[in-house]
Protein backbone atom coordinates (compact mmCIF):
# COMPACT_ATOMS: atom_id res chain seq x y z
CA UNK A 1 0.00 0.00 0.00
CA UNK A 2 3.02 2.31 0.39
CA UNK A 3 4.45 1.51 -2.63
CA UNK A 4 4.74 4.84 -4.65
CA UNK A 5 4.16 2.41 -8.13
CA UNK A 6 0.91 1.03 -6.95
CA UNK A 7 -1.48 3.64 -8.25
CA UNK A 8 -5.50 2.62 -9.35
CA UNK A 9 -6.04 5.13 -11.88
CA UNK A 10 -2.64 4.47 -13.84
CA UNK A 11 -2.75 0.56 -13.17
CA UNK A 12 -6.03 0.13 -13.93
CA UNK A 13 -7.09 2.82 -16.62
CA UNK A 14 -10.57 1.04 -17.78
CA UNK A 15 -12.04 0.91 -14.41
CA UNK A 16 -15.90 2.30 -14.95
CA UNK A 17 -19.09 1.41 -14.21
CA UNK A 18 -20.30 -1.69 -16.43
CA UNK A 19 -23.31 -0.36 -18.47
CA UNK A 20 -25.30 -3.60 -19.14
CA UNK A 21 -24.26 -7.04 -17.28
CA UNK A 22 -26.39 -9.13 -15.12
CA UNK A 23 -26.20 -9.13 -11.69
CA UNK A 24 -24.40 -11.93 -10.94
CA UNK A 25 -21.46 -10.60 -13.38
CA UNK A 26 -22.08 -7.15 -11.33
CA UNK A 27 -21.09 -9.19 -8.15
CA UNK A 28 -18.21 -10.99 -9.45
CA UNK A 29 -17.14 -7.94 -11.03
CA UNK A 30 -17.19 -6.21 -7.75
CA UNK A 31 -15.50 -8.78 -5.56
CA UNK A 32 -12.37 -9.34 -8.26
CA UNK A 33 -12.51 -5.26 -8.02
CA UNK A 34 -12.19 -5.22 -4.54
CA UNK A 35 -9.14 -7.70 -4.57
CA UNK A 36 -7.61 -5.54 -7.21
CA UNK A 37 -7.76 -2.33 -4.95
CA UNK A 38 -5.49 -2.08 -1.51
CA UNK A 39 -8.57 -0.11 0.60
CA UNK A 40 -8.20 0.51 4.29
CA UNK A 41 -9.11 -1.87 6.49
CA UNK A 42 -11.85 0.52 7.64
CA UNK A 43 -13.14 1.67 4.57
CA UNK A 44 -15.89 -0.86 2.50
CA UNK A 45 -15.72 -0.96 -1.55
CA UNK A 46 -19.39 0.62 -1.47
CA UNK A 47 -18.29 3.85 -0.18
CA UNK A 48 -15.79 4.38 -3.27
CA UNK A 49 -17.81 6.06 -5.97
CA UNK A 50 -15.93 5.30 -9.53
CA UNK A 51 -18.09 7.37 -11.11
CA UNK A 52 -16.08 10.76 -9.19
CA UNK A 53 -12.71 8.60 -10.19
CA UNK A 54 -13.30 8.66 -13.85
CA UNK A 55 -10.27 10.50 -15.36
CA UNK A 56 -12.84 11.95 -18.30
CA UNK A 57 -15.25 13.71 -15.28
CA UNK A 58 -12.41 15.26 -13.60
CA UNK A 59 -10.59 16.85 -16.85
CA UNK A 60 -14.48 18.17 -17.40
CA UNK A 61 -14.96 19.23 -13.81
CA UNK A 62 -11.72 21.26 -14.10
CA UNK A 63 -12.58 22.84 -17.62
CA UNK A 64 -16.32 23.66 -16.56
CA UNK A 65 -14.87 25.01 -13.01
CA UNK A 66 -16.85 28.18 -13.87
CA UNK A 67 -20.07 26.40 -14.07
CA UNK A 68 -19.43 23.87 -10.71
CA UNK A 69 -20.86 25.78 -7.92
CA UNK A 70 -19.45 24.44 -4.85
CA UNK A 71 -21.79 25.24 -1.82
CA UNK A 72 -18.81 25.84 0.74
CA UNK A 73 -17.73 29.17 -1.48
CA UNK A 74 -19.63 31.84 -3.14
CA UNK A 75 -18.46 32.29 -7.09
CA UNK A 76 -17.95 35.82 -8.25
CA UNK A 77 -17.79 37.07 -11.88
CA UNK A 78 -16.58 40.29 -13.62
CA UNK A 79 -19.82 40.18 -15.84
CA UNK A 80 -22.07 42.63 -14.96
CA UNK A 81 -25.61 41.75 -15.49
CA UNK A 82 -28.14 44.23 -14.81
CA UNK A 83 -31.49 43.81 -13.02
CA UNK A 84 -34.43 44.21 -15.35
CA UNK A 85 -37.24 44.57 -12.62
CA UNK A 86 -37.71 47.62 -13.93
CA UNK A 87 -37.40 47.74 -17.64
CA UNK A 88 -39.88 48.56 -19.37
CA UNK A 89 -40.44 46.38 -21.94
CA UNK A 90 -43.80 47.13 -23.60
CA UNK A 91 -42.98 50.41 -24.81
CA UNK A 92 -41.00 48.59 -28.14
CA UNK A 93 -44.00 45.26 -27.54
CA UNK A 94 -41.23 43.06 -26.09
CA UNK A 95 -43.36 40.57 -23.63
CA UNK A 96 -42.94 41.76 -20.51
CA UNK A 97 -41.32 39.49 -17.64
CA UNK A 98 -43.38 38.12 -15.41
CA UNK A 99 -43.36 40.37 -12.06
CA UNK A 100 -44.22 39.91 -8.67
CA UNK A 101 -46.91 41.16 -6.96
CA UNK A 102 -45.18 43.55 -5.26
CA UNK A 103 -43.94 45.39 -8.89
CA UNK A 104 -47.70 46.26 -9.80
CA UNK A 105 -47.52 49.65 -8.37
CA UNK A 106 -44.50 49.99 -10.60
CA UNK A 107 -46.38 48.97 -13.63
CA UNK A 108 -49.37 51.52 -12.78
CA UNK A 109 -47.00 54.09 -12.47
CA UNK A 110 -45.16 53.86 -15.78
CA UNK A 111 -48.39 52.76 -17.57
CA UNK A 112 -48.48 56.58 -18.77
CA UNK A 113 -45.09 57.74 -19.33
CA UNK A 114 -45.05 54.68 -21.48
CA UNK A 115 -48.48 55.74 -23.04
CA UNK A 116 -46.56 59.18 -23.41
CA UNK A 117 -43.41 58.01 -24.96
CA UNK A 118 -44.30 55.87 -27.02
CA UNK A 119 -46.66 58.19 -29.03
CA UNK A 120 -43.41 60.94 -28.58
CA UNK A 121 -41.41 58.03 -30.13
CA UNK A 122 -43.25 56.81 -32.74
CA UNK A 123 -46.46 58.52 -33.68
CA UNK A 124 -49.80 58.27 -32.20
CA UNK A 125 -50.73 54.78 -33.88
CA UNK A 126 -47.89 53.06 -32.54
CA UNK A 127 -49.96 51.60 -29.99
CA UNK A 128 -52.84 50.46 -32.17
CA UNK A 129 -52.87 47.18 -33.94
CA UNK A 130 -54.18 47.54 -37.29
CA UNK A 131 -57.13 44.88 -37.87
CA UNK A 132 -55.86 41.10 -40.14
CA UNK A 133 -57.41 41.23 -42.83
CA UNK A 134 -57.82 37.64 -44.93
CA UNK A 135 -55.46 39.06 -47.12
CA UNK A 136 -52.72 39.32 -44.42
CA UNK A 137 -52.97 36.70 -41.99
CA UNK A 138 -50.22 34.88 -43.63
CA UNK A 139 -47.94 37.91 -43.33
CA UNK A 140 -46.18 38.66 -40.30
CA UNK A 141 -47.33 41.71 -38.29
CA UNK A 142 -45.17 44.70 -38.56
CA UNK A 143 -44.67 47.53 -36.44
CA UNK A 144 -45.34 51.51 -38.44
CA UNK A 145 -42.65 52.14 -41.34
CA UNK A 146 -40.74 54.95 -38.97
CA UNK A 147 -37.29 54.94 -38.18
CA UNK A 148 -36.50 57.68 -36.32
CA UNK A 149 -32.74 57.13 -36.07
CA UNK A 150 -33.40 57.74 -40.16
CA UNK A 151 -30.81 60.32 -41.59
CA UNK A 152 -32.54 63.09 -43.50
CA UNK A 153 -31.99 66.34 -44.93
CA UNK A 154 -33.60 69.21 -42.28
CA UNK A 155 -35.81 71.52 -43.72
CA UNK A 156 -36.80 74.90 -41.63
CA UNK A 157 -39.51 74.20 -39.15
CA UNK A 158 -41.10 76.68 -36.80
CA UNK A 159 -40.11 76.81 -32.76
CA UNK A 160 -43.60 74.98 -32.34
CA UNK A 161 -42.16 72.19 -34.49
CA UNK A 162 -39.26 71.87 -32.05
CA UNK A 163 -40.99 70.79 -29.39
CA UNK A 164 -40.59 67.20 -27.62
CA UNK A 165 -44.03 66.08 -28.62
CA UNK A 166 -44.33 67.73 -32.30
CA UNK A 167 -47.98 68.79 -33.03
CA UNK A 168 -50.01 65.56 -31.88
CA UNK A 169 -53.14 67.31 -29.93
CA UNK A 170 -53.92 64.10 -28.52
CA UNK A 171 -51.33 63.38 -26.09
CA UNK A 172 -52.80 64.05 -23.10
CA UNK A 173 -51.00 66.09 -20.19
CA UNK A 174 -49.34 68.08 -23.21
CA UNK A 175 -49.75 71.66 -23.81
CA UNK A 176 -48.89 72.31 -27.57
CA UNK A 177 -49.15 76.10 -27.46
CA UNK A 178 -46.02 77.54 -29.60
CA UNK A 179 -43.91 79.34 -27.61
CA UNK A 180 -44.33 83.01 -28.28
CA UNK A 181 -40.75 84.71 -29.11
CA UNK A 182 -40.20 87.98 -26.77
CA UNK A 183 -41.51 90.88 -28.18
CA UNK A 184 -38.48 93.81 -29.41
CA UNK A 185 -38.88 97.09 -27.74
CA UNK A 186 -36.67 99.91 -29.97
CA UNK A 187 -33.77 100.79 -27.44
CA UNK A 188 -33.80 104.32 -28.49
CA UNK A 189 -35.93 106.92 -28.85
CA UNK A 190 -38.06 107.89 -32.12
CA UNK A 191 -37.87 111.77 -31.10
CA UNK A 192 -36.37 114.05 -28.67
CA UNK A 193 -37.51 117.46 -27.86
CA UNK A 194 -35.25 119.93 -26.16
CA UNK A 195 -37.30 121.54 -23.09
CA UNK A 196 -35.60 124.30 -21.66
CA UNK A 197 -36.45 125.13 -17.89
CA UNK A 198 -37.86 121.85 -17.08
CA UNK A 199 -37.46 121.53 -13.15
CA UNK A 200 -35.43 118.97 -12.06
CA UNK A 201 -37.90 118.39 -8.23
CA UNK A 202 -38.87 114.89 -8.04
CA UNK A 203 -41.95 116.56 -6.07
CA UNK A 204 -43.33 118.02 -9.01
CA UNK A 205 -45.33 116.80 -12.28
CA UNK A 206 -45.14 118.68 -15.29
CA UNK A 207 -45.99 116.50 -17.85
CA UNK A 208 -49.57 115.28 -19.31
CA UNK A 209 -50.68 113.60 -22.45
CA UNK A 210 -54.42 114.06 -23.54
CA UNK A 211 -56.69 111.85 -25.25
CA UNK A 212 -56.65 114.63 -28.66
CA UNK A 213 -53.15 113.64 -28.63
CA UNK A 214 -51.83 117.08 -27.64
CA UNK A 215 -49.10 117.21 -24.81
CA UNK A 216 -48.97 119.68 -22.19
CA UNK A 217 -45.74 120.40 -20.68
CA UNK A 218 -45.07 123.14 -17.79
CA UNK A 219 -41.22 124.99 -18.14
CA UNK A 220 -40.74 127.68 -15.51
CA UNK A 221 -43.80 130.10 -15.42
CA UNK A 222 -45.59 128.92 -19.18
CA UNK A 223 -47.33 125.59 -20.06
CA UNK A 224 -47.16 124.99 -23.98
CA UNK A 225 -48.90 122.48 -25.95
CA UNK A 226 -47.20 120.30 -28.28
CA UNK A 227 -49.36 118.85 -30.99
CA UNK A 228 -48.46 114.96 -32.08
CA UNK A 229 -50.33 114.84 -34.83
CA UNK A 230 -48.61 117.69 -36.72
CA UNK A 231 -45.31 118.29 -34.34
CA UNK A 232 -46.99 122.04 -33.59
CA UNK A 233 -45.76 123.92 -30.65
CA UNK A 234 -48.49 126.47 -28.86
CA UNK A 235 -47.66 128.39 -26.15
CA UNK A 236 -51.08 128.26 -23.67
CA UNK A 237 -50.32 130.30 -20.63
CA UNK A 238 -47.62 132.60 -19.00
CA UNK A 239 -48.50 132.62 -15.20
CA UNK A 240 -45.87 135.62 -15.05
CA UNK A 241 -41.97 136.27 -12.98
CA UNK A 242 -43.87 135.95 -9.25
CA UNK A 243 -45.47 132.63 -9.57
CA UNK A 244 -44.64 129.30 -11.87
CA UNK A 245 -45.88 125.89 -12.88
CA UNK A 246 -45.92 122.95 -10.43
CA UNK A 247 -48.12 120.83 -12.03
CA UNK A 248 -50.47 119.78 -14.97
CA UNK A 249 -53.22 117.62 -15.99
CA UNK A 250 -55.77 117.04 -18.29
CA UNK A 251 -59.18 116.41 -17.79
CA UNK A 252 -60.49 113.14 -19.48
CA UNK A 253 -62.34 114.70 -22.65
CA UNK A 254 -58.65 115.97 -23.44
CA UNK A 255 -60.30 119.70 -23.27
CA UNK A 256 -59.53 121.44 -20.36
CA UNK A 257 -56.40 121.26 -18.47
CA UNK A 258 -55.59 122.05 -15.00
CA UNK A 259 -52.50 124.13 -13.92
CA UNK A 260 -51.38 123.78 -10.61
CA UNK A 261 -48.70 126.95 -9.27
CA UNK A 262 -46.36 127.48 -6.48
CA UNK A 263 -49.08 130.00 -4.90
CA UNK A 264 -51.62 127.24 -3.70
CA UNK A 265 -53.96 128.33 -6.96
CA UNK A 266 -55.79 125.99 -9.68
CA UNK A 267 -56.62 127.17 -12.80
CA UNK A 268 -58.44 125.70 -15.40
CA UNK A 269 -57.45 126.59 -19.17
CA UNK A 270 -59.55 125.83 -22.33
CA UNK A 271 -56.92 124.76 -24.57
CA UNK A 272 -59.12 124.77 -27.61
CA UNK A 273 -59.52 128.03 -27.21
CA UNK A 274 -56.10 128.84 -25.25
CA UNK A 275 -58.48 130.88 -22.87
CA UNK A 276 -58.99 130.57 -18.85
CA UNK A 277 -61.64 129.37 -17.60
CA UNK A 278 -61.31 130.47 -13.73
CA UNK A 279 -58.98 130.29 -11.34
CA UNK A 280 -59.26 128.42 -7.93
CA UNK A 281 -57.95 129.09 -4.43
CA UNK A 282 -58.08 126.71 -1.20
CA UNK A 283 -54.34 125.88 -0.83
CA UNK A 284 -51.89 127.57 1.08
CA UNK A 285 -49.19 126.05 -0.87
CA UNK A 286 -47.81 125.01 -3.83
CA UNK A 287 -49.93 122.11 -6.00
CA UNK A 288 -47.29 119.20 -7.00
CA UNK A 289 -50.30 116.91 -7.94
CA UNK A 290 -53.63 116.79 -9.99
CA UNK A 291 -56.12 114.28 -10.71
CA UNK A 292 -59.21 114.14 -12.92
CA UNK A 293 -62.50 112.21 -12.09
CA UNK A 294 -64.61 113.31 -14.76
CA UNK A 295 -65.89 116.51 -13.68
CA UNK A 296 -64.13 116.20 -10.44
CA UNK A 297 -60.76 117.64 -10.15
CA UNK A 298 -58.64 116.22 -7.20
CA UNK A 299 -55.00 118.77 -5.85
CA UNK A 300 -52.61 117.64 -3.56
CA UNK A 301 -50.65 120.49 -2.25
CA UNK A 302 -47.31 120.92 0.14
CA UNK A 303 -49.54 121.71 2.73
CA UNK A 304 -50.55 118.32 3.24
CA UNK A 305 -54.04 118.38 2.35
CA UNK A 306 -56.23 117.11 -1.02
CA UNK A 307 -59.11 119.14 -1.86
CA UNK A 308 -61.67 118.00 -3.90
CA UNK A 309 -63.25 120.12 -6.62
CA UNK A 310 -66.07 119.82 -8.85
CA UNK A 311 -65.69 122.78 -11.45
CA UNK A 312 -69.43 122.87 -11.96
CA UNK A 313 -69.63 124.13 -8.37
CA UNK A 314 -69.31 127.71 -7.72
CA UNK A 315 -66.97 126.80 -4.51
CA UNK A 316 -63.01 126.33 -4.95
CA UNK A 317 -63.67 122.72 -3.29
CA UNK A 318 -65.92 120.22 -2.15
CA UNK A 319 -64.53 118.69 0.28
CA UNK A 320 -61.08 118.56 1.87
CA UNK A 321 -58.93 114.94 2.61
CA UNK A 322 -56.64 115.24 5.33
CA UNK A 323 -54.45 112.26 6.88
CA UNK A 324 -50.82 112.69 5.33
CA UNK A 325 -48.12 114.18 7.46
CA UNK A 326 -46.04 115.86 4.45
CA UNK A 327 -46.22 117.07 0.91
CA UNK A 328 -48.82 115.19 -1.53
CA UNK A 329 -47.00 114.53 -4.27
CA UNK A 330 -48.89 111.20 -6.23
CA UNK A 331 -52.55 111.30 -6.86
CA UNK A 332 -54.30 108.69 -8.98
CA UNK A 333 -58.07 108.04 -9.40
CA UNK A 334 -58.48 104.15 -10.47
CA UNK A 335 -60.31 103.44 -14.02
CA UNK A 336 -63.91 103.15 -12.47
CA UNK A 337 -63.77 106.42 -10.82
CA UNK A 338 -64.41 104.77 -7.30
CA UNK A 339 -61.49 105.02 -5.58
CA UNK A 340 -58.54 107.86 -5.35
CA UNK A 341 -54.55 107.17 -4.41
CA UNK A 342 -52.39 109.46 -3.03
CA UNK A 343 -48.52 109.21 -1.99
CA UNK A 344 -46.93 111.09 0.06
CA UNK A 345 -43.09 112.86 1.21
CA UNK A 346 -44.59 110.83 4.68
CA UNK A 347 -43.78 107.66 2.99
CA UNK A 348 -47.47 107.08 2.96
CA UNK A 349 -49.59 104.96 0.28
CA UNK A 350 -53.74 106.40 1.10
CA UNK A 351 -56.62 104.88 -0.58
CA UNK A 352 -60.24 107.19 -0.38
CA UNK A 353 -63.16 106.85 -1.44
CA UNK A 354 -65.97 109.17 -3.04
CA UNK A 355 -67.35 110.35 -0.48
CA UNK A 356 -64.51 109.83 2.84
CA UNK A 357 -62.69 112.37 4.24
CA UNK A 358 -60.35 110.09 5.54
CA UNK A 359 -58.49 107.73 3.84
CA UNK A 360 -60.30 104.43 3.99
CA UNK A 361 -56.95 102.25 3.28
CA UNK A 362 -53.60 102.83 4.63
CA UNK A 363 -50.14 101.46 3.63
CA UNK A 364 -47.21 102.41 5.14
CA UNK A 365 -44.45 99.61 3.64
CA UNK A 366 -42.65 102.12 1.49
CA UNK A 367 -39.41 103.77 3.42
CA UNK A 368 -39.33 106.42 1.34
CA UNK A 369 -41.22 109.25 -0.71
CA UNK A 370 -44.35 107.61 -2.74
CA UNK A 371 -44.76 109.92 -6.06
CA UNK A 372 -45.08 106.76 -8.70
CA UNK A 373 -48.49 105.44 -8.44
CA UNK A 374 -50.32 103.36 -11.19
CA UNK A 375 -54.20 102.24 -10.76
CA UNK A 376 -54.12 98.59 -13.75
CA UNK A 377 -56.34 99.02 -16.58
CA UNK A 378 -56.51 95.28 -16.72
CA UNK A 379 -57.72 93.92 -13.27
CA UNK A 380 -59.92 96.25 -10.43
CA UNK A 381 -58.43 97.08 -7.29
CA UNK A 382 -54.95 96.49 -8.59
CA UNK A 383 -52.65 99.53 -7.72
CA UNK A 384 -48.77 99.92 -8.41
CA UNK A 385 -46.89 102.39 -5.95
CA UNK A 386 -43.00 102.95 -6.07
CA UNK A 387 -40.77 104.54 -3.69
CA UNK A 388 -38.08 107.02 -3.63
CA UNK A 389 -34.52 106.64 -3.43
CA UNK A 390 -34.19 104.84 0.18
CA UNK A 391 -36.92 102.54 -1.11
CA UNK A 392 -36.54 101.85 -4.53
CA UNK A 393 -39.20 99.11 -4.47
CA UNK A 394 -42.18 98.98 -6.51
CA UNK A 395 -44.80 97.16 -4.67
CA UNK A 396 -48.61 95.77 -5.25
CA UNK A 397 -51.86 96.09 -3.71
CA UNK A 398 -55.23 94.54 -3.99
CA UNK A 399 -57.66 97.53 -2.64
CA UNK A 400 -60.38 95.10 -2.92
CA UNK A 401 -58.78 92.66 -0.46
CA UNK A 402 -56.43 95.05 1.30
CA UNK A 403 -53.74 93.22 0.95
CA UNK A 404 -50.00 93.52 -0.11
CA UNK A 405 -49.26 91.10 -3.23
CA UNK A 406 -45.57 91.85 -4.09
CA UNK A 407 -42.64 94.06 -3.82
CA UNK A 408 -39.86 94.33 -6.50
CA UNK A 409 -36.32 95.93 -5.19
CA UNK A 410 -35.25 97.66 -8.89
CA UNK A 411 -32.27 99.23 -7.45
CA UNK A 412 -32.70 102.89 -7.56
CA UNK A 413 -35.56 105.78 -7.41
CA UNK A 414 -38.99 104.95 -8.83
CA UNK A 415 -40.17 108.24 -10.14
CA UNK A 416 -42.83 107.34 -12.02
CA UNK A 417 -45.37 104.35 -13.22
CA UNK A 418 -47.67 103.92 -15.73
CA UNK A 419 -49.68 100.85 -17.13
CA UNK A 420 -50.17 99.78 -20.92
CA UNK A 421 -53.66 100.06 -22.01
CA UNK A 422 -53.17 96.81 -24.68
CA UNK A 423 -50.99 94.70 -22.61
CA UNK A 424 -50.62 93.70 -18.98
CA UNK A 425 -47.49 95.33 -19.24
CA UNK A 426 -46.09 98.40 -16.92
CA UNK A 427 -43.61 100.86 -16.98
CA UNK A 428 -41.51 102.35 -14.56
CA UNK A 429 -38.78 105.46 -14.65
CA UNK A 430 -36.43 106.19 -12.19
CA UNK A 431 -33.79 108.46 -11.05
CA UNK A 432 -30.55 107.94 -8.91
CA UNK A 433 -28.75 106.13 -9.59
CA UNK A 434 -29.46 105.44 -13.21
CA UNK A 435 -31.92 107.42 -14.54
CA UNK A 436 -33.27 104.19 -16.51
CA UNK A 437 -36.48 103.42 -18.03
CA UNK A 438 -37.62 100.06 -17.49
CA UNK A 439 -40.62 98.14 -19.15
CA UNK A 440 -41.85 94.96 -16.69
CA UNK A 441 -44.53 92.03 -17.48
CA UNK A 442 -47.16 91.37 -14.99
CA UNK A 443 -47.10 89.37 -13.13
CA UNK A 444 -43.96 88.00 -13.71
CA UNK A 445 -42.43 91.07 -12.96
CA UNK A 446 -39.95 89.84 -15.81
CA UNK A 447 -38.03 92.79 -17.79
CA UNK A 448 -38.71 93.52 -21.23
CA UNK A 449 -36.38 96.56 -21.65
CA UNK A 450 -34.65 98.70 -20.04
CA UNK A 451 -33.93 101.78 -21.91
CA UNK A 452 -31.74 104.80 -20.82
CA UNK A 453 -30.29 108.20 -22.96
CA UNK A 454 -31.40 110.17 -19.99
CA UNK A 455 -27.99 112.03 -18.15
CA UNK A 456 -30.84 113.50 -15.07
CA UNK A 457 -33.62 111.61 -13.16
CA UNK A 458 -36.35 110.45 -15.48
CA UNK A 459 -39.20 112.29 -13.33
CA UNK A 460 -41.76 112.83 -16.03
CA UNK A 461 -43.71 109.83 -17.43
CA UNK A 462 -46.96 110.19 -19.84
CA UNK A 463 -48.41 107.77 -22.11
CA UNK A 464 -50.01 108.78 -25.68
CA UNK A 465 -54.06 108.54 -26.26
CA UNK A 466 -52.97 104.71 -28.20
CA UNK A 467 -51.19 103.45 -25.81
CA UNK A 468 -48.23 102.38 -27.41
CA UNK A 469 -45.92 105.57 -26.90
CA UNK A 470 -44.72 107.14 -23.66
CA UNK A 471 -42.31 110.29 -23.28
CA UNK A 472 -40.31 110.96 -20.67
CA UNK A 473 -38.64 113.92 -19.32
CA UNK A 474 -35.72 114.70 -16.89
CA UNK A 475 -33.60 117.50 -15.42
CA UNK A 476 -31.42 117.25 -18.51
CA UNK A 477 -34.13 119.41 -20.14
CA UNK A 478 -35.23 117.02 -22.79
CA UNK A 479 -38.28 115.09 -24.06
CA UNK A 480 -37.72 112.04 -25.14
CA UNK A 481 -40.78 109.28 -27.31
CA UNK A 482 -40.38 105.95 -26.83
CA UNK A 483 -42.32 103.25 -28.84
CA UNK A 484 -42.63 100.75 -25.97
CA UNK A 485 -45.93 99.00 -26.57
CA UNK A 486 -48.16 97.16 -28.91
CA UNK A 487 -50.90 97.68 -30.72
CA UNK A 488 -54.50 96.67 -29.27
CA UNK A 489 -55.01 95.13 -32.53
CA UNK A 490 -51.41 93.81 -33.50
CA UNK A 491 -50.06 92.74 -30.12
CA UNK A 492 -46.91 90.94 -31.57
CA UNK A 493 -45.97 93.12 -34.27
CA UNK A 494 -43.19 96.16 -33.73
CA UNK A 495 -44.87 99.60 -34.42
CA UNK A 496 -42.89 101.80 -36.14
CA UNK A 497 -44.91 104.88 -35.54
CA UNK A 498 -42.33 107.87 -35.34
CA UNK A 499 -39.74 106.43 -36.95
CA UNK A 500 -40.05 109.02 -40.29
CA UNK A 501 -40.06 111.77 -37.81
CA UNK A 502 -37.12 110.95 -35.73
CA UNK A 503 -34.86 114.43 -35.00
CA UNK A 504 -34.67 117.09 -32.32
CA UNK A 505 -36.81 119.93 -32.01
CA UNK A 506 -37.30 122.71 -29.33
CA UNK A 507 -40.44 122.93 -27.58
CA UNK A 508 -40.57 126.25 -27.65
Amino acid sequence: MDDPKVSPLSKHPTLRTPSSSSSSSASSSSSSSSSLLNLPPNMSRSSLDLETLTPSRHIDRMINSNHYQSPSRTIYSDRFIPSRSGSNFALFDISTPTNSPGDGGREDHSSAYATLLRAALFGPDAGVVPPVTPEKRSLPMSPPSRNIFRYKTETRRSMHSLAPFGFDDNVPGVNHSPVKTPRKVPRSPYKVLDAPALQDDFYLNLVDWSSHNLLAVGLDNCVYLWNACSSKVTKLCDLGIDDSVCSVGWAQRGTHLAVGTSNGKVQIWDASRCRRVRTMEGHRLRVGALAWSSSLLSSGSRDKSILQRDIRAQEDFVSKLSGHKSEVCGLKWSYDNRELASGGNDNRLFVWNQHSTQPVLKYCEHTAAVKAIAWSPHLHGLLASGGGTADRCIRFWNTTTNSHLSCMDTGSQVCNLVWSKNVNELVSTHGYSQNQIIVWRYPTMSKLATLTGHTYRVLYLAISPDGQTIVTGAGDETLRFWNVFPSPKSQNTESEIGASSFGRTVIR
